[in-house]
């Protein structure tokens, strides 16, 4: 087929299913845009700041499952976005990042803007190319996307010169070939791992985001039954989907963030089945050093081979897709099982219904004393939301010191694929994944929760929200302050910390009028400082057909640790 470069661009991006390009333009681009005018087998969304550019894609591609494809403006654009796309990478969301460079011609001159952008995103992604010829331009899209997508899924990055997008040859667009990636780990494993676990006096489960990516949660679910196993969701650092339903009497909510606590928690057990997480990605040293205790045997199931054994010794590493793995797994299990093992996981099972009904119950009881206190607590908060959430919502996180796992201590959250929270942790992700995730789903309700701090590095998505007409509903969980960091500073023994003296982390003196910047972005806002008027107010806004967002006043005061799970 005889084409230009930005023709063969496009018709790729379209036999491989895309629909959206997420985008900020600049010279190097405009060849993309000029074609868009008249081609509208894609849609060109654009953002007016990288982080949300690449927060939307980020959640489309998270939300939908298909390829995200992003469009940035040369060596400017690029160096915007490299928070967003270490978060991508940390998350393993299949991504093509694209950016123009300067025309081939000026090379040698070291044009303005021009860089060398591969070496710049080449940490942070699977692969990356900068594409030198007309006739490679097929091949590199190619192997981009069939990267991107090929698990362990992440993002890619192209380069694609100016005059190469302007260029004509004849070139073979053949697609990028769909590929089985169900691949089952060796039935010799399965069996070593099943009788491993069938030995155990108490088993439990460690689960993670790829159980929800691979659409594994319900084989999660059988095993659980079936070993009377407690479930425990990876740390409120990587816990980026929820892998587990938390209304489950086998839910037991998250590890927590500290090495010492996480061995306090793992301490009675003696097996663990760790399936689609990364064992362990810590956030702050702390000893002992190990967090795993040295008496438990280790199953690992993963489709990554780089994180079996990576860091603790296992008894049985099994290599594979997680949802056909874990249904090999029951059926061995099944098959092997004394009515002995049968009766005590009945009984656990039992035994752990009952302390998730008490410790609902107590959650309650919390937020119940706090309801009078203003500014709001953060409990009160989440329990008011907790009491209108749809079924079928969608719900993405990035207020860690408000949210702190309580929808899932409540068991409010009734389904599992449409909870998103920060796995990068580089801040801004979650306004611009909102709205990702409403295009890919525009038929359920989406909530997004930020705090006033991590919303103003990328406020810049509630433009393309109001342009759009994406309907969101914002609550901006707002303390006016860094809170996460005192607790941090606490937690670190500084002494200025613990008297209560900070340098930085205060957002006040002046605070941010959110509403006013809100409104000015062509959103629909409002402040709430009364728990049941916020509660209605969410109710009606996840029932409507256009952008929102509530203001909310919350509690001021620090607390010395982030009490997370």
């Amino acid at each position: 087929m005889i084409c230009n470069g930005t023709e063969a661009f496009l018709q790729m991006l379209v036999d491989a299913g895309v629909r959206y390009v997420f985008a900020n333009p600049g010279t190097t681009e405009l060849p993309l845009n000029d074609a868009l005018v008249t081609d509208d087998r894609i849609e060109y969304r654009l953002g007016l700041q990288e982080i949300p550019v690449m927060g939307m894609a980020d959640g489309y591609a998270m939300a939908s499952g298909k390829l995200g494809v992003v469009n940035l403006h040369i060596s400017c654009g690029l160096g915007n976005a490299m928070g967003m796309l270490y978060n991508a990478h940390r998350e393993g969301t299949p991504l093509l990042v694209t950016a123009g460079q300067q025309d081939r011609r000026l090379k040698f001159e070291e044009p303005i803007l021009g860089s060398d952008m591969v070496r710049v995103a080449e940490t942070w992604t699977k692969w990356a190319a900068e594409v030198e010829r007309i006739e490679d331009l097929p091949s590199a899209m190619r192997r981009a996307i069939q990267t991107a997508l090929t698990p362990p899924t992440g993002p890619v990055f192209l380069s694609i010169p100016l005059d190469i997008q302007m260029e004509s040859a004849d070139l073979d667009l053949t697609p990028a070939a769909p590929l089985d990636l169900r691949v089952r780990p060796p039935v010799d494993a399965l069996r070593q791992a099943a009788d491993v676990l069938l030995s155990a006096k108490r088993p439990a489960m460690l689960v993670g985001s790829r159980l929800t990516e691979r659409d594994a949660v319900a084989e999660a679910v059988a095993v659980a039954e079936r070993l009377g196993a407690e479930v425990i969701c990876e740390s409120g650092t990587t816990h980026g989907r929820q892998a587990f339903p938390c209304d489950h009497p086998l839910y037991s909510q998250v590890l927590p963030l500290w090495s010492p606590e996480v061995r306090d928690r793992l301490a009675d057990f003696d097996v663990l089945l760790v399936a689609g997480m990364d064992l362990l990605r810590q956030y702050v040293y702390h000893e002992p050093a190990r967090a795993i205790p040295e008496k438990i045997r280790l199953v690992h199931l993963d489709e990554d081979p780089y994180q079996l054994g990576k860091n603790y010794p296992l008894e049985v590493g099994l290599i594979g897709d997680v949802k056909t793995g874990l249904a090999e797994l029951d059926t061995m299990l099944a098959s092997r099982m004394t009515d002995d093992f049968a009766q005590a996981a009945t009984g656990r099972t039992q035994t752990l219904a009952d302390q998730r009904q008490s410790q609902r119950k107590a959650i309650r009881a919390q937020a119940a004393s706090q309801r009078d206190a203003r500014p709001m607590t953060s409990l009160v908060l989440m329990e008011s939301l907790a009491r209108v959430l749809p079924e079928n919502v969608a719900v993405i996180e990035e207020a860690v010191t408000t949210t702190n796992t309580t929808f899932e201590r409540l068991g409010a959250l009734k389904n599992t694929d449409g909870y998103f929270g920060h796995r990068g942790w580089a801040l801004g992700w979650g306004l611009g994944v909102s709205l990702g995730v409403q295009m890919a789903w525009p038929d359920r309700p989406v909530l997004a929760l930020l705090g006033e701090g991590s919303a103003m590095y990328g406020i810049q998505g509630l433009w393309s929200a109001a342009r759009y007409k994406i309907p969101v509903t914002f609550v901006i969980c707002n303390n006016a302050q860094y809170q996460i960091l005192k607790i941090g500073a606490r937690g670190l023994d500084l002494p200025q910390a613990k008297a209560g003296n900070y340098v930085g982390l205060d957002l006040s003196g002046p605070e941010v009028d959110m509403v006013a910047l809100a409104e000015s972005l062509g959103i629909k806002a409002r402040r709430i400082s009364e728990p049941d008027e916020l509660a209605t107010a969410v109710a009606e806004s996840l029932a409507g057909d256009e952008p929102q967002l509530f203001d909310v006043p919350i509690a001021r005061t620090t607390p010395n640790r982030l009490e997370y799970g």
